[in-house]
This record gives C-alpha cells, structure tokens and sequence, in this order.
C-alpha cells in the first residue's frame, strides 16, 4: 500500500456520455512514477493535458470539471474513484468527447477494467497527507471537515425530501476491500422530474435507465431496483472519494459529511492546503513514516466567495 502503482496493459473501452449522449471512446494508459492522473482530449490535437489537482476544478454543475488552458474533461469522478479505490496513482487517460463515458452510472465497470489490466507496482514510495488539525467548510445546505485520525476514514450524512431517501449514513474505514465490496457499485441517482427538465435543456442527454437509478415521486422505477439499500449515500461517498483523490496523495485523515457535494468536496481541499499548518506531507520507507519535505503550491482559495466559478452539485 506504500509504493506508488500503474496499471500494466492499456485499458480501451466505449460507453454514452452522461451529458452529450454521444459514444465516446477512452484509452486508459501506464504513467511513470509522480505523473499523477493526467487527462487527454485526443480530439483536440494539440491541446494542453490536464492533471488532477483541486485547482484545475474549473466547474462543480451535475459533476467534476477539471480544465486548463481552454480545454475541460467533464464527470472525472467516478473514474477517480475508481483509480483511488484500487491504489493507482499514476495514469494516462485519454478521450475523444469533453466527458468521461459514463458506464452503468458506477465505478464497478472501471474497477473491472483496472483489475483485467493488472496493476503494477513502482519503485518508488507514495506521499500521503496526515491532517494534524481540522479543517472545514460549509454553505446553506451542507457541510464537510477533515480531521485528524490514525486512518482514512469516511463518515457521510444524506438528507433528502423522498420517502426512499430521507436521511442516510454510512461509516467506513478505507481499504480496497471495503471499497471494493460495498462503494464501487453504488449507482449515481437522480429524480425523474429533474431528468426531465434537464434533458429539454440539453443536458443529462445520455441519462438513462441502464446508467443511473432514477426515482418517480414515490420509487425506483428502474426494474432491477437498488444494489444496496443504502445505495444513494454509498453513491455520494463513491464521489467523495474521486474528489478527495484530486489531492494526488492518500489522505490519513477523518472526512466527515452532511449533505456535501463536489463544490464542497473541493473547497475542502483548496482551504486544507492553503492551511499549511493543518498537515503534513509524509511518506514510507519500510513501512517507517518520514517527513517528506516537498512544499506544494496549492494556489489556494479560502473562501466560498473565490470560486464563483465552481456552481453547484
């Protein structure tokens, strides 16, 4: 778990995108050590790769938007997830569309993906941050912190006005395992009347029935029903996870949620790293922890006000 991973075979693969409903192609590629996840736009010769960091965020509306220099890649999140979810620091992402393709609206298809390809071990030690005081943010409806904790650990609260939702928690301590067996699979969701209204304005085009859970004003309408009975806040932790990957290190810390979403999640992370004194970056030799001297320039935000920019959930 120490030692910064790659994947071994290029992953290539086709699903809709969740906003243009246009097949998109993705190629998955190995990185060397301390490339990070960088993303591709192959139809756009030329351009700029984008690396995932939390200052490349450039949008927050119905997903992630990571962008630089004009170029964007659109629902990264899922994807993230499922990198983190299986220790995979370094990769090369490559896409011919402005979006990520959705898959089945989960991580479980690339966590698939990632395991058919092989995961490679690399010579060199990852970086983690150890929060050492707690940092927090919040808005009108919601709320997140990260707090010191000997481990990763996930605490999530949902509130939602449906009688299949209402209010939800989970608590977990990270592990592949548990990512694996009860995270990757949970299913983003949305409400039929929202779908609709997005779709009449050009948005959410390839949202469907074999790709998100969708709820009438009383149920699930998708025939196979809910993989978990807790599906809706496990899907919002599966999310979580792909924001707080953005930070490029794993996190030995306590993240606590009620009602957040990425404009949160990522705010979160801006605020931690321009709190210098709230963490330190460490790293592994032999299992030993060391101080890991490098400085990060985070071109923080603290404030809400800052990123007018990063709008909704």
């Amino acid at each position: 778990m120490y030692i910064q991973k790659t994947i071994e075979n290029e992953i290539h693969c086709k699903s809709v995108g969740l906003h243009s409903g246009r097949k998109i192609n993705m190629t998955i590629k190995p990185a060397a050590v301390d490339e990070g996840i960088v993303f591709y736009r192959s139809d756009l010769p030329g351009s700029d790769g984008i690396k995932a960091e939390p200052t490349s965020v450039s949008d927050t509306t119905l997903a992630t938007t990571l962008g630089t220099n004009g170029t964007r890649i659109s629902t990264v999140e899922h994807l993230l997830s499922a990198f983190f979810g299986m220790g995979i620091d370094n990769a090369i992402i490559e896409t011919d569309s402005f979006e990520i393709p959705i898959m089945d609206g989960s991580s479980l298809p690339f966590v698939e993906l990632l395991t058919d390809a092989g995961i490679l071990s690399q010579d060199k030690s990852k970086r983690f941050v150890v929060i050492k005081e707690p940092v927090s943010v919040s808005d009108d409806e919601g709320r997140a912190s990260i707090l010191p904790s000997s481990e990763f650990r996930i605490t999530y609260d949902i509130d939602f006005g449906h009688p299949l939702i209402g209010r939800q928690s989970y608590d977990m301590v990270f592990s592949r395992k548990a990512y694996e067996d009860s995270i990757c699979a949970a299913r983003t969701f949305g409400f039929l009347q929202e779908v609709e209204y997005l779709q009449a304005r050009g948005l959410a085009l390839g949202g469907s029935l074999d790709n998100a859970i969708v709820l009438d004003e009383e149920k699930v309408i998708n025939k196979e029903g809910l993989r978990f009975s807790d599906e809706f806040v496990k899907h919002k932790i599966l999310d979580a996870i792909g924001d707080l990957s953005l930070l490029g290190m794993p996190i030995i810390g306590h993240f606590v949620a009620y009602r957040s979403g990425h404009r949160l999640n990522n705010l979160l992370l801006r605020k931690l790293l321009a709190h210098r004194e709230c963490w330190e970056m460490v790293h592994y030799f032999n299992g030993e922890q060391e101080l890991f001297d490098e400085i990060i320039d985070a071109r923080p935000y603290d404030s809400p006000n800052e990123m007018s920019s990063l709008a909704g959930d």
